[in-house]
């Protein structure tokens, strides 16, 4: 276990139960009321977590592997930073049991009619982008608007704004009562961010080892009604492009953190308790497992893409093998966004999509209520072959 981390402390609070609330005067009083425990975690901006030898070598390795994984796509970010972002923010949901292929994903992207799992991974990788563009400016207003991207239509849970109710993990639906985890009250929370937030921006820590902490501060404190652990790996993104550590591409660290979901929650558990080792090990070993599997992603993209080449019989300067570069980066797309993306008129991409079809690169089937999609199969087989990687357990080590 790590060096002494203060552990969360607790006090006790007065439930007060839907019967009671109604006024309902046929309930016992041990039915209107009863007592839990409500987190309060530590105030950490000025505290330097400390690891263990071998967590620390783990952290310099990861660290070490995402960045040359960043350098290696140099000129080529563009064509795989799309899917790697979409790939990061599938997996995240993943966690959350929310789950789609990457075709029910990319046709919900085109407006098309979708599952709520493809609507709410669209609304992830939205909140992704969000995190990544204002990497440089991390403050509570920041991870609010991240929160808001990813929970947009969905009131019951107020986009956007800190918590004002009672949130528990476990037991019941509808009482905090018993639980395995109650966040601090409510009335604590906007402080309780200010400090993560300064913690977060300090650069005495080594960067993998501030996102672990940061994170597992962010998870503890669970700011908002819903969505805190996906708002707090794309936290998590952020952190690790505005340390430089990640400079051009979202790195699918919760990928990796897949391979091992009871191993991360038991982390953050162990966090909580005031040992640091856990999730900056969770980390680290994510980051690793997801270096890999990304690796081996960008292999089967670079090879189906060579493939194009001797398959598509098109003129050269045709519109066909402009498309195909949009193809790798967009592997479902409509005639409008297709058009979009080559500048020409709507009517004028239709050619070279047919051609492509009769080249067997790409498929087309109209969606219910939305129109006409072409999307390449091979790229989402090799996309849902990543998220099958991602999620297969792993031995203990």
């Amino acid at each position: 276990m790590s060096s002494p981390w203060p552990p969360v402390d607790y006090e006790t609070q007065t439930w007060i139960s839907a019967a009671a609330a109604s006024g309902d005067k046929s309930a016992s009083l041990e039915q209107l009321t009863a007592h839990y425990d409500a987190a309060i975690p530590p105030y950490i901006a000025r505290l330097t977590p400390e690891t263990s030898t071998h967590v620390a070598g783990l952290a310099s390795d990861a660290l070490l592997e995402l960045s040359r994984f960043d350098a290696e796509l140099g000129e080529r970010v563009a064509a795989f930073a799309p899917v790697l972002l979409r790939s990061e923010a599938a997996a995240s949901s993943q966690i959350e049991n929310l789950t789609a292929s990457a075709c029910q994903i990319l046709t919900a992207e085109l407006g098309a009619r979708a599952s709520s799992h493809a609507l709410q991974i669209t609304a992830n990788t939205r909140a992704m982008r969000v995190a990544l563009s204002l990497a440089d400016e991390l403050s509570p207003a920041t991870i609010r608007e991240m929160h808001k991207m990813l929970l947009e239509g969905q009131p019951r849970f107020s986009p956007g704004e800190f918590r004002k109710e009672a949130v528990w993990i476990g037991s019941r639906n509808d009482s905090p009562v018993g639980a395995t985890f109650v966040p601090p009250v409510w009335t604590r929370v906007p402080q309780l961010v200010d400090d993560v937030v300064a913690f977060a921006g300090r650069r005495d820590v080594s960067p993998l080892v501030s996102v672990a902490v940061a994170h597992a501060q962010f998870e503890t404190i669970h700011p908002f009604s819903d969505g805190n652990g996906r708002t707090g790996r794309a936290l998590a993104q952020s952190m690790l492009r505005r340390s430089g550590v990640t400079r051009t591409v979202a790195v699918p660290v919760s990928a990796g953190l897949l391979a091992d979901v009871d191993g991360y929650h038991q982390a953050l558990m162990d966090y909580r308790e005031g040992h640091v080792d856990p999730i900056v090990r969770a980390f680290a070993l994510a980051a690793l497992r997801a270096v890999a599997n990304a690796r081996q992603l960008i292999s089967d993209i670079d090879a189906i893409r060579t493939s194009w080449n001797t398959r598509l019989t098109a003129r050269r300067q045709s519109g066909a093998w402009r498309l195909l570069d949009v193809i790798a980066r967009r592997p479902v797309l409509d005639a409008k966004t297709a058009a979009a993306e080559l500048d020409v008129q709507v009517p004028n991409v239709y050619p070279p999509l047919r051609k492509l079809v009769e080249d067997g690169i790409l498929q087309s089937k109209n969606e219910h209520h939305f129109g006409r999609v072409w999307r390449s199969t091979e790229l989402l087989d090799a996309i849902d072959a990543f998220a099958e990687r991602a999620g297969r357990r792993q031995l203990a080590s």
